[in-house]
């Protein structure tokens, strides 16, 4: 069992960055996956960008190639998304989540979900 909590969320003009972190807590598989979901309104949840648990692998949506970069920190259990350039398009929901790399990356269901953070891309 384990706890993800986003942090980072907030509204920012478009061109504007933004850094999202996760931090986790209890027990988890030192070598899960980690990535992003996001969900806006009226569309329905997709996947962002994961990372392998040693990050030497990363995946990214076709849709945020080029300006989002996933991390993460293994020692504080923490995984970051920053995203550079952004759009009224990247409005949504983003969701920290962890599993298998199975999970994550193949089949698009995380054994674990934080709670989300609001991003909101201003015109």
């Amino acid at each position: 069992q384990v706890q993800l909590v986003e942090s980072g969320g907030g509204l920012v003009q478009t061109g504007g960055s933004l850094r999202l972190s996760c931090a986790a807590s209890g027990r988890t598989s030192s070598r899960y996956a980690m990535g992003w979901f996001r969900q806006a309104p009226g569309k329905e949840r997709e996947f962002v960008a994961a990372i392998s648990w040693s990050g030497g692998s990363t995946y990214y949506a076709d849709s945020v190639k080029g300006r989002f970069t996933i991390s993460r920190d293994n020692a504080k259990n923490t995984v970051y998304l920053q995203m550079n350039s952004l759009t009224p398009g990247d409005t949504a929901v983003y969701y920290c989540t962890a599993g298998s790399a199975s999970s994550v990356v193949v089949y698009g269901t995380p054994h674990c979900w934080g709670q989300g953070t609001q991003v909101t891309v201003s015109s």
